[in-house]
């Protein structure tokens, strides 16, 4: 149990004792702004750390994005999980209508109390406006401080708003509401000057933001070095093929300015004591736990309480564990997600390079033992540190489908990433683990890919090869990516390291989008899956398997394999995992086979379709809401306004 509470959300703690009950009342009319804020450290540090709170309060899994309004929707239209066929990836639903666009950005420019956008935009702007002025009292630094996480907090939304909508109007000021005053109605900006905005921001966030703070009371708040981390992230993003129709050129300035971002990020990171964590994958699995604590891998990091009130829960560990844990019954992982990791040796997992994907778990990337599960391997918890888990099914003597333990997982491997092996079955939703929402492995990953891009591919292989070593993959034929022939292949090599890397941290959608890797799309001028020699993901789907028991052996509910079972674990930690996984081999080839699941993985009312995302999807238009109280505004190309008529605003201008 951690002997502090936190519940102020991504980089900040706020204790709750004497202090969140006052501030609460003191922000009861949360669209005007008291000037007593200001009066005190402590209690602009209460304004600061509520902000926080309305940005993150809602992150409590690694897979959900969007800042303010935190959902696993996005991740679950990729390859990471099956089973929720959403009308974005429907192949018989087709959007263009204002009424269908996400509703993210909220109702309308005004003082709205609603926790919306620009709602939260306008908060971070009145620090920045007023605080010097009205804050005189408050040391310089202090003041300097207050603005540096505000600006980072104020690029940040921003910067989702760019990934959703494009350009958006841009609001640096505090306005009052005015149905009157023609001068607030702010037009769309352009893609270029929104990301103007954005870097702008990051970069004054960097000039004001400390290089660390004290561990004990404001460990999490952003650093000097984490601004210049996402404003690498945003410059890779302005570069990809989204927003950048030049990016096949390697002389072009964004992927220069984006390998740029990302090597002073790396360079300030590195010097205040940043870095990748550990040298094995051991080490890779353990980083994640370490909890309220400095983490060199950890740019930015998600506070979390194991407290049961009153704070931010992790739902992740609840979610992943089985249902003989006490868990939610688990995440199965797709076929697709489970024949992707390479092999031990690096090499891409083909019957080639001695792939078996009935015996999937043989002689795999060391990563791979650690982000999913499998029948017969181990996986504790508090209770019981040695547990070994089996999800599989058989048929009994009448027919009937029983399952092992009662874990009725529609695949052969499930998802155990960032799971805590100290866990306390008993209170899984409420784990305190904290979440890594950008670790210094991704900013490595950036560097790579900016390389690639600018045809630097020497320098991709050598970035690409730091992620590998770190893990214990042998350095031969580098480290398994082998030779890398042109650009487009350095490119390819870098999204799939990024999907192994950091699959199940929320991070896919983003790289699929950039990158259109749904769909090639001529009349669009939408061709990188060609360029880069990938399957496009729509006319595809997410499979699964069940794992089924070969002999009944009884003629009532008793487990066939119970017994024959009992002397089998395999634990990636222990120096004797070839052996053990070999036993486990043998222990399939006789008693079990992938059978299909009752129903397809990817289904709509039970029937199984394939992903069919459209061109207009990849950026979003206005909801109807936002167009008919602010009709200045223009709606997007591929998007109709609420009157019917096509959209105009050309997000890639």
């Amino acid at each position: 149990m951690k002997n502090r509470l936190y519940i102020a959300a991504l980089f900040a703690s706020l204790f709750l004792s004497g202090c969140s009950d006052q501030f609460l009342q003191d922000k009861e009319a949360y669209g005007t702004f008291d000037e007593s804020i200001f009066e005190s450290e402590t209690q602009t540090n209460w304004y600061i750390n509520n902000v926080f709170y309305t940005f993150y309060s809602g992150y409590k899994s690694p897979i959900q994005t969007l800042v303010g309004n935190f959902s696993d929707d996005k991740t679950k239209m990729t390859e990471e999980i099956g089973g929720t066929i959403n009308d974005y990836i429907n192949p018989s639903v087709t959007l263009v209508s204002s009424d269908d666009c996400p509703t993210y950005y909220g109702s309308k420019l005004s003082s709205s109390a609603a926790n919306e956008p620009y709602t939260r935009i306008r908060n971070c702007s009145y620090v920045i406006q007023y605080i010097d002025d009205v804050g005189s009292s408050l040391s310089s630094s202090f003041r300097t401080e207050a603005k540096g996480q505000m600006y980072y907090l104020r690029a940040l939304q921003y910067f989702d708003l760019l990934r959703t909508y494009g350009g958006v109007p841009l609001v640096t000021t505090v306005l009052n509401a005015s149905s009157s005053d023609e001068s607030s109605k702010y037009p769309r900006a352009t893609t270029v000057e929104t990301v103007a905005q954005i870097i702008s921001d990051l970069e004054a966030a960097a000039a004001a933001l400390p290089t660390s703070w004290n561990e004990s009371t404001d460990y999490g708040r952003p650093t000097k070095g984490a601004a210049l981390a996402m404003k690498s992230r945003v410059l890779l993003t302005y570069a990809s093929p989204l927003f950048n129709t030049d990016w096949d050129n390697t002389a072009n300035s964004r992927w220069t300015s984006a390998l740029e971002a990302g090597l002073a990020a790396e360079a300030e990171l590195t010097a205040d004591g940043y870095g990748l964590y550990g040298s094995s994958a051991k080490d890779w699995a353990n980083m994640f736990l370490v909890d309220n604590a400095f983490c060199k891998e950890a740019i930015t990091v998600q506070l979390c309480s194991s407290a049961t009130s009153s704070a931010i829960n992790n739902s992740w560990e609840n979610s992943i564990r089985l249902t003989s844990q006490g868990g939610n019954g688990g995440v199965k992982a797709p076929k697709e997600m489970i024949d992707l990791f390479p092999m031990a040796d690096g090499s891409k997992p083909t019957v080639a390079n001695g792939y078996d994907e009935t015996l999937f778990f043989l002689n795999r990337d060391p990563r791979f033992y650690r982000t999913f599960a499998f029948s017969g391997c181990k996986w504790g918890y508090s209770d019981d540190s040695d547990a070994t888990v089996w999800a599989y099914r058989w048929l009994d003597s009448a027919g009937d489908v029983l399952y092992s333990d009662n874990n009725q997982v529609a695949s052969p491997a499930f998802v155990r990433k960032m799971s805590n092996p100290s866990a306390d079955n008993a209170s899984f939703s409420y784990s305190g683990t904290d979440i890594f929402e950008y670790r210094y492995a991704e900013l490595l990953l950036n560097i790579a890919e900016c390389y690639a891009a600018t045809g630097d591919i020497t320098n991709c292989v050598a970035y690409l090869s730091k992620i590998r070593a770190r893990v214990g993959i042998p350095s031969d034929n580098n480290y398994g990516i082998g030779t890398l022939s042109n650009k487009y292949e350095a490119l390819a090599a870098c999204l799939y390291e990024r999907r192994i890397e950091l699959a199940y941290e929320g991070k896919r959608f983003w790289d699929i989008q950039r990158w259109m890797l749904y769909n090639d799309d001529a009349t669009s001028g939408n061709n990188t899956c060609e360029k880069l020699g990938l399957t496009p993901i729509n006319g595809t789907c997410r499979t699964g398997n069940y794992l089924k028991a070969i002999e009944v052996g009884t003629s009532n509910t008793d487990d066939p394999l119970s017994s024959l079972r009992s002397s089998i674990a395999v634990d990636p930690d222990d120096d004797d995992f070839e052996t053990q996984l070999s036993t486990l081999a043998t222990f399939y080839k006789n008693h079990f086979e992938l059978v299909d699941p009752d129903e397809p993985m990817d289904n709509d009312d039970g029937t199984a379709v394939n992903i069919d995302w459209k061109q207009n999807y990849y950026i979003f238009g206005l909801p109807t809401s936002v167009l008919t109280t602010n009709t200045w505004l223009l709606q997007t190309i591929g998007w109709q306004d609420p009157y019917g008529a096509d959209g105009t605003f050309d997000y890639q201008e």
